[in-house]
């Protein structure tokens, strides 16, 4: 059960967050968001209390945290209405962009790239390893991705990785070096 004076410094600590908290989120969150924001930071951080060093004031690493609260949950609001599944399913493909510039290789090299993305993308990709891959293509945050996979971040890395490299030796296996679509990328961006 907590003390008064318990009671009274978490009381202080959420003041003091909302108002950090409506100074650095300055016209990207209103005042309701910005109180949910210092109530999720005052549960973090009263749980993670122990792990607290010392090593600066425990106001900024309140806030540190209350900023990285922030932020994780207005990028999750930011793609609550995407669909992983529809991303796939819409044929989306971030990169074409990338094939429709010039580049420095021959130009009809570019859609056959793109095409064996495609194809490999489709073919030797787990369901899984499709859907994290083409909804970080379309620019979604891993931390979204992992939520909707049902999954953690460190997951989610491991998956794409693995998805990465199934993709680079699919390019080997199709006569295209990893330093050709480097260069192709580089060069359209």
């Amino acid at each position: 059960m907590l003390k008064t004076s318990d009671s009274e410094a978490i009381h202080d600590l959420r003041t003091i967050l909302i108002r950090g908290l409506t100074g650095g989120l300055q016209g990207k969150a209103d005042s309701n968001l910005i109180e949910d924001f210092a109530q999720e930071t005052v549960l973090k951080v009263l749980a993670g209390i122990n792990s607290y060093r010392g090593e600066g004031k425990l106001l900024t690493w309140a806030l540190a945290i209350g900023m990285r609260v922030s932020y994780s949950e207005l990028r999750r609001s930011r793609y609550k209405d995407v669909s992983l599944d529809a991303i796939e399913s819409a044929g989306r493909f971030a990169m074409e962009p990338f094939f429709d510039r010039t580049s420095t290789l021959d130009s009809a090299d570019s859609p056959s790239i793109l095409a064996i993305l495609k194809d490999l993308i489709a073919t030797i990709l787990t369901p899984r390893q499709r859907e994290a891959i083409l909804a970080e293509l379309d620019g979604i945050p891993q931390v979204v991705i992992a939520d909707r996979l049902g999954t953690n971040r460190n997951a989610l890395y491991k998956l794409g990785h693995d998805a990465r490299v199934k993709l680079k030796q699919g390019l080997i296996d199709a006569g295209k070096s990893v330093d050709d679509v480097r260069e192709l990328i580089i060069d359209a961006s």
